[in-house]
């Protein structure tokens, strides 16, 4: 019963270490130029505050210069009742791992918020997914007390089962597993 137990310590000891901010693994020799176009939320962690609910569609370009930025459009809510289609745009500051950029974003409109995040591409094939990741804010423990996902597909209609596997793992990996809800595809945003 005794080596249970040391077993299980040892076993919420290194599952607790793994959920450190600073053991995250991004995706490696990471090229934003495959990277371009768009991509569909299908699922999403969400963050404290107000944030695109659903309907949200993310392109990402590359300037002449090599930056990169992305417009997001998605469905919010505001003012407790009244649905709309915001846009929002995002610049991205480089850093020394090229898959781990600044984010800079503006709403299109001012109740939405701006910010500036830290933005991870943890991994993608760059023809069916991708998974991003952001920490706001730090706790003392060194895990992350607001932290966003989301997993995007090239395709509309989700994953393919094929990568359902590995996204399972990538979100164990962040310690965030059961912590997505799905994104919905209705149209709401396609008139605007």
């Amino acid at each position: 019963m005794l080596h249970y137990a040391v077993a299980l310590c040892l076993l919420a000891v290194s599952w607790a270490q793994d959920c450190q901010v600073s053991s995250v693994q991004v995706m490696q020799n990471f090229d934003k130029t495959r990277y371009t176009g768009i991509w569909y939320a299908v699922a999403k962690k969400d963050p404290e505050g107000l944030f695109l609910i659903d309907n949200i569609v993310a392109e990402f370009t590359i300037a002449e210069d090599g930056s990169m930025t992305a417009t997001a459009k998605g469905r919010v809510i505001i003012l407790n009742n009244w649905e709309m289609c915001a846009d929002m745009l995002a610049t991205f500051e480089v850093t020394p791992d090229p898959a781990k950029f600044r984010m800079k974003y503006w709403g299109a409109a001012s109740y939405l918020q701006t910010g500036n995040d830290d933005h991870w591409v943890i991994d993608t094939d760059y023809d069916n997914y991708a998974i991003h990741y952001s920490c706001r804010l730090v706790d003392s423990d060194g895990t992350c007390l607001d932290a966003y996902s989301f997993i995007f597909s090239r395709h509309p209609t989700g994953l393919r089962p094929e990568d359902q596997r590995n996204v399972v793992q990538k979100k164990t990996d962040l310690c965030l597993l059961g912590k997505y809800r799905r994104v919905s595809h209705t149209g709401f945003c396609d008139s605007s």
